[in-house]
């Protein structure tokens, strides 16, 4: 931690906090306007266009946890740069889903991702479990989402506030922009997600490669980086086996539109079109950025302080490079992505509350169902909040946020046969993400990083086979009728290309 602390140093990092502030509040009230039904508070009315998905979909991606666990990766090794492989590959996802999951949503007027499953396939109960899963996977990440506010606060008062007061101030700031979150729903998250998301990954990367020009984080060090730091999980000496770092990359291609915050995106957008050209537009956000940010924590990764403190080294260096104005840039660049993440958990955690839980064989109305979501909202990051509060400092905190990962990518099996296939039926879809969330909880708890026996498989691969084997043997035996037959090819030949959807089809299931 940073120690030099002068009062015009906390000037410097709390002013340029405060304008940032200011700045999003300002986006907000600029943008503000009345939702005019459940479905415009919680996809934004599906107007936005490319530029505002991609953008959108990267601050839902990329959380302020990139500048410093991932980063720290880069600093020990090229097994840091994973993560542009498994981001980009996975937006594709989002590609080729567009047609078929934008179609359907516009017109069955669905707004959450098991909003789409339940659909799929008739059943109100595949849309609750797919709900129950998301929800609960997404929750770790907003606890520490707002400890990782908290360890801004520790760095922008340079360790003279202790936990609490910068646990209450993260929790403070959260709590100040969910008041427009609440009230103005999608349309909200998305105007200040483009205003982030330009700091958080587009000045960013524009200030990395600014850096990677100078003396101490140059290209240059590049040449001259130890011989270990090329090695990658697998290799000889790691002590893991050759499919961890298939686990790893498959994981994170098949985990990228099963996160309900990423999929949610395709909703907001206003067409087809305008999903397929965000998702390019992202994969150059989400493979740009992360790659200039990889490779400048690889080229300060000598310097002694970094090296000490890796998961403290982008904080570290840019203050070692420019003082507390650099530093305070850095504070906010992670406030930025730090925001819009947990910004899009909630919002996405309130919605599926409404849309998917609180419907049980109980028909609302919209102002019902807005009211939900809000309640659902500060629920959610009040309890995120006291949890945050109460494991600052818990070590196996880390082992919730695995357990999550290896939870919400069996989902992947309903949400990519369903969308693919014409093939499954919801017995299989219930059973195999029961079974498959059960398996990863129980081995991930045994084996928290990878299964040695296994040759370093990780535990939501062998919970995503059983839920695939699950899946498809249940279509296999269980014939569907001919009713059930025509409804799934009527729900395919809506979204054939170039066809308009016919009047009357198969409706929601609430």
């Amino acid at each position: 931690m940073i120690s030099t602390a002068t009062d015009a140093n906390l000037y410097i990092t709390f002013g340029i906090i405060g304008v940032f502030l200011a700045g999003m509040i300002a986006v907000l009230y600029a943008t503000n306007r009345e939702s005019t039904s459940f479905s415009d508070y919680a996809v934004g009315g599906r107007s936005y266009g490319p530029w505002y998905i991609a953008m959108c979909y990267t601050n839902s991606w990329w959380p302020g946890s990139t500048f410093t666990a991932f980063f720290a990766l880069s600093i020990g090794g090229v097994l840091g740069f994973y993560g542009m492989v498994y981001a980009t590959l996975g937006v594709t996802a989002m590609y080729l889903m567009a047609r078929r999951a934008w179609t359907w949503g516009q017109r069955f007027n669905l707004r959450t991702q098991p909003d789409l499953l339940g659909m799929r396939f008739n059943s109100p109960a595949v849309k609750r479990v797919a709900s129950i899963i998301g929800i609960i996977s997404v929750f770790p990440w907003v606890v520490m989402g707002i400890q990782a506010l908290a360890m801004l606060f520790q760095f922008a008062s340079f360790g003279r506030w202790g936990v609490t007061t910068c646990l209450l101030a993260g929790v403070g700031v959260v709590l100040v922009r969910q008041y427009w979150t609440v009230s103005m729903g999608m349309r909200g998250l998305i105007m200040t997600d483009m205003f982030q998301g330009l700091i958080a990954y587009v000045l960013c990367a524009a200030l990395c490669v600014f850096l990677l020009f100078g003396d101490q984080a140059s290209f240059s060090n590049l040449s001259h980086l130890p011989a270990k730091m090329l090695l990658v999980p697998g290799d000889s000496g790691t002590g893991y086996g050759p499919l961890y770092m298939f686990s790893l990359i498959f994981t994170g291609v098949i985990g990228s539109m099963c996160w309900p915050m990423s999929f949610q995106r395709i909703y907001t957008a206003s067409g087809v079109r305008a999903v397929k050209k965000g998702t390019l537009y992202t994969i150059l956000l989400v493979g740009g950025f992360y790659g200039i940010l990889m490779l400048f924590a690889a080229a300060i990764s000598q310097d002694p302080n970094v090296l000490a403190n890796p998961q403290q080294g982008w904080f570290l260096s840019l203050f070692d490079i420019g003082g507390p104005w650099l530093l305070a840039l850095a504070i906010v660049i992670v406030l930025a992505a730090s925001i819009g993440h947990v910004d899009g958990c909630v919002q996405v955690c309130g919605t599926q509350f409404a849309n998917d839980l609180a419907t049980w064989n109980t028909p609302r109305t919209d102002r019902q169902l807005t009211l939900l979501a809000k309640s659902g909202m500060v629920v959610f990051i009040v309890a995120a909040s006291i949890l945050a509060y109460l494991t600052f400092d818990y070590s196996r905190l880390q082992l919730l946020a695995q357990i999550s990962y290896q939870g919400i990518i069996q989902l992947a099996v309903p949400l990519f046969f369903g969308i693919f296939s014409r093939r499954g039926n919801k017995e299989g879809a219930i059973t195999g993400m029961l079974a498959g969330i059960v398996v990863a909880i129980v081995l991930t708890t045994m084996y928290p990083d990878d299964i040695p026996g296994l040759g370093s498989l990780t535990s939501g691969i062998v919970g995503l086979v059983v839920n695939a084997v699950i899946f498809v043997v249940c279509a296999w035996a269980i014939k569907p009728s001919p009713a059930e037959s025509a409804r799934v090819q009527n729900l395919f030949d809506i979204a054939a290309p170039g066809r308009k959807a016919p009047a009357g089809a198969t409706p929601v299931m609430n």
